[in-house]
């Protein structure tokens, strides 16, 4: 368990702000693929699953570069890490915007995929280092809400950007926001007092350790339940405004509304289940459980309600499983944060991510394979709960602790 530190002054809050909108301007650009996917598939008369695919290339990149990253970060400075980063989401979304064919569109997104790579890591690991011991929980869920909330401003301006000019246009306002926030960070962000004054980094990333961790129980149990949390949020982004189209009749354009519902709501989840863990951080594991039943009671009532539910109601799912569906993130990188050796943070945060990216790159076309077979719905439905299921059987309800 990482020793607390005492209170760092008005800074770390600088800090804290800093890496909230470098997060949510990446997650701008990057959420905001779902949110055009209906688009995407009109332009390029794609199948489900090619659909879901545009996305596997945007997220196939952090499966093979988190874990280097959670290593640099661990040897360098955030500041540059997520600079350079953010240079590369840039120019990547431009030039996916400029994309003439839906091959050469798969490539620019799996670049930008690696561009994005080190913000989430990027991010957590200087928050973690300013806040260890003190108030974690609520500052992570903070940073953390950064995520959702890029992807519910997406969702609110994007769709309508690309009906009144085009997808394109959207892309290049992504790639605008996020190389944004990531030179407002790397102005910003300062390394911490212990840091600065020469605290050692490790040398060089060692397989040994990634495997070490592996070994552990607590390591373990978090890569189950975020792989299946992530798998089902990225079902619910993915494919939410088409089964509304498709099931509800709600138009693209109408359907974005219960988009930003999903991810606004998501937002106050990631800060207020973190938040909640700081008042018992020994049961922080408890509400990635609690989340993966929410979530999949959520899923079985949006399988069965009719085709003319009112709007309101359709409204209140969204926003059930916007809060458990998104907010499991902040208590999952608070307590991999605190519970990962104190030199290996970063480390640890991007094994785990990458393993998490699994998830987020099969999800959307699997699910979109499910669609296409079945004909429907109900099996892409169907897929999220049996994987949440098994996952909370894995776990078998405990609690794991360092030791275990």
């Amino acid at each position: 368990m990482q020793a607390a530190s005492p209170a760092k002054g008005p800074y770390r809050w600088l800090v804290l702000a800093a890496a909230t909108f470098a997060q949510a301007s990446a997650s701008f650009a990057m959420l905001g693929l779902p949110a055009l996917a209906g688009f995407l598939q009109q332009d390029f008369s794609l199948s489900a699953a090619a659909t879901g695919l545009l996305l596997t290339a945007t997220y196939a990149a952090p499966l093979f570069a988190l874990l280097f990253v959670g290593d640099l970060l661990d040897r360098k400075s955030e500041r540059l890490i997520i600079g350079v980063g953010a240079a590369i989401l840039f120019v990547a979304m431009l030039l996916a915007a400029a994309s003439r064919g839906f091959a050469a569109l798969l490539v620019w997104l799996f670049v930008a995929g690696l561009g994005y790579s080190a913000t989430q890591p990027g991010g957590s690991k200087s928050v973690s280092v300013w806040f260890r011991g003190d108030r974690l929980g609520l500052a992570m869920g903070v940073r953390q809400a950064g995520l959702p909330l890029g992807g519910a401003i997406a969702a609110a301006i994007l769709p309508a950007m690309a009906a009144a000019l085009s997808w394109r246009a959207a892309f290049v306002a992504g790639a605008a926001a996020a190389l944004a926030g990531g030179l407002a960070f790397a102005l910003v962000y300062r390394s911490p007092p212990e840091d600065a004054d020469g605290a050692p980094r490790r040398a060089s990333l060692s397989l040994s350790l990634v495997a070490g961790l592996l070994r552990e129980r607590w390591m373990r149990n978090a890569m189950v339940t975020g792989l299946a949390l992530v798998s089902a949020q990225y079902g619910i982004l993915t494919w939410l405004m088409l089964y509304l189209r498709d099931h509800a009749h709600i138009a693209l354009t109408r359907g974005a509304a219960f988009l930003f519902l999903v991810q606004f709501v998501g937002v106050a989840g990631r800060i207020g289940l973190a938040a909640w863990s700081d008042r018992a951080p020994a049961a922080r594991f408890g509400l990635l459980t609690l989340s993966m039943i929410a979530v999949a009671a959520g899923i079985l009532t949006l399988m069965f309600v009719p085709a003319n539910t009112p709007e309101p109601a359709l409204a209140l799912l969204a926003g059930w499983l916007g809060f458990f569906g998104l907010g499991w993130y902040g208590p999952w990188v608070a307590y991999l944060a605190e519970v990962a050796p104190t030199n290996n943070v970063g480390l640890t945060l991007g094994a785990a991510m990458a393993l998490n990216q699994l998830g987020i790159m099969a999800a959307p076309p699997l699910l979109g394979l499910a669609h296409d077979l079945s004909g429907g719905y109900t099996a892409l439905w169907a897929c999220i709960v049996v994987t949440l299921g098994v996952a909370y059987g894995l776990t078998k309800l405990t609690a794991p602790n360092r030791e275990g």
